[in-house]
């Protein structure tokens, strides 16, 4: 009886080391970077195959765990026994524990790989093509068709697949948002491609997930999957001045004209050049950004053509910044240009020394930018 607590003590301290693992990998369902909430074909190809491989892993550990068990009870040290005789070979056993390692690495090598040709080859079709740049530390998002930059933020329509080609201008990134897919590598001189197509409407997260530097874990993204409606309306408000720029967008004639004619008509529901020019304090941002360092790093149609930084033509537009990283607020963008490097280390902008007068007009400048 005594012998039988003390293995049962010992099983259970077994087990609990066993368990704890298991729960150390647990997380809420719900958690906004979770690869298990697939809502595209490719994510659901991944985590189908995920969850495989994680059911044969348990089924492999249970009958190990089993065998082990029943060997360390039946074969246990007995008070009185004679030593155990030694077996030289069996024959059998050999055998089977070469086969069975065989048919393991099968049953993970064959839907792997087949998952791999599936994700790999050629998309059904092109609905809408993206190129992805990755920058130290943010990205931006080129849709050459329909002339549009912006940076940040990617706008998919909902059921369409999206072909996305990744480049980098400076050092290796990788491009991932778990809900849509797999991970594809950002290089230098050299395009890779990844495809989807986003079955769910909504806000997705996305991250760098190859070190790339100091920034590497603020190189944050987010991704809005929209009605077909919805992304016509705005492509066609990111094809138009913004309204702090030269001319000012009738945002409520361009909805009207994307929903019934597309994108190119909504260009027609652009007001007379300088229309939208902006007043008292965004006037005074704007002469601010136009006579400072910022110009030769940033564009904004009408005032500036840099392209070492973000496109901030339609700046206002978006709901975060710097990479994603933070909330487009008025408290954060004046904190940000304060001191760049300060809120996000190894930032290419640097400290402009700009005077809290200055600060306060280049924020309302900027969140005029829609």
């Amino acid at each position: 009886m005594r012998h039988g607590r003390a293995f049962a003590r010992r099983f259970a301290a077994l087990a609990l080391a066993a368990a704890l693992p298991l729960l150390a990998g647990c997380t809420r369902h719900d958690y906004p970077q979770s690869t298990f909430q697939p809502r595209s074909e490719f994510a659901s190809w991944v985590a189908g195959l995920n969850v495989m491989l994680i059911v044969w892993v348990i089924v492999i550990f249970a009958l190990v765990q089993t065998l082990l068990l029943v060997a360390i009870v039946r074969f246990r040290a007995r008070p009185g026994a004679p030593p155990p005789k030694p077996v030289h070979g069996h024959t059998l056993l050999e055998i089977a524990w070469t086969i069975a390692p065989a048919i393991v690495l099968a049953l993970v090598a064959i839907p792997t790989v087949l998952i791999i040709f599936r994700t790999q080859g050629p998309p059904p079709r092109t609905d809408v093509h993206v190129k992805v740049v990755g920058h130290q530390w943010w990205w931006e998002y080129q849709y050459p068709e329909l002339g549009v930059t912006t940076a940040g933020e990617l706008h998919l329509p909902v059921g369409k697949t999206a072909v996305i080609d990744i480049e980098s201008a400076d050092v290796i990134h990788s491009f991932w948002f778990p809900a849509m897919g797999g991970k594809r590598d950002a290089v230098p001189n050299r395009t890779n491609r990844i495809w989807f197509t986003p079955d769910s409407l909504g806000e997705y997260f996305g991250q760098c997930v190859e070190f790339c530097g100091m920034s590497h874990a603020n190189m944050r993204t987010r991704l809005f999957v929209e009605t077909p409606e919805q992304f016509a309306a705005w492509v066609a408000n990111q094809k138009l001045p913004p309204v702090g720029g030269t001319g000012a967008p009738d945002t409520t004639h361009a909805v009207a004209a994307a929903a019934a004619g597309g994108v190119a008509t909504a260009q027609a529901a652009t007001l007379p050049g300088g229309a939208g020019a902006p007043s008292g304090l965004a006037a005074k941002g704007r002469q601010i950004f136009a006579q400072s360092a910022c110009i030769g790093c940033h564009t904004i149609q009408g005032v500036s053509a840099g392209i070492v930084g973000p496109n901030l033509t339609h700046f206002a537009s978006r709901t975060s910044f710097a990479g994603a990283l933070y909330e487009r607020t008025d408290d954060n963008i004046a904190k940000w240009l304060q001191n760049p490097p300060e809120r996000k280390p190894g930032s290419l902008m640097p400290n402009l020394g700009l005077t809290p007068d200055q600060i306060t007009a280049l924020v309302a400048y900027l969140q005029s930018l829609k």
